[in-house]
C-alpha cells in the first residue's frame, strides 16, 4: 500500500500516516514537504511519479 501525505496537513496528522504505514505491511510512506492535505495538487507531477513506480512494482 502506498500512504502518502502533506507534512503540513491539519485533516489528516502527519503523525497519523507514520503509525498507518508501520501497521501494514510492506507499505511505502511519502511525506512531501510544504504540502498540506492538498499534497497530490501541490506536488503533482512529483505525486504522478511516485504513484507510477508504486504500481511498476
Amino acid at each position: 500500500m502506498l500512504v502518502t501525505n502533506g507534512v503540513e496537513d491539519i485533516m489528516v496528522p502527519t503523525e497519523n500516516s507514520y503509525i498507518l504505514a508501520q501497521q501494514l505491511p510492506d507499505a511505502q510512506l511519502i511525506i512531501y514537504p510544504d504540502a498540506g492535505h492538498g499534497h497530490l495538487f501541490q506536488y503533482p507531477k512529483l505525486f504522478a511519479e511516485h504513484v507510477k513506480l508504486f504500481l511498476d512494482v
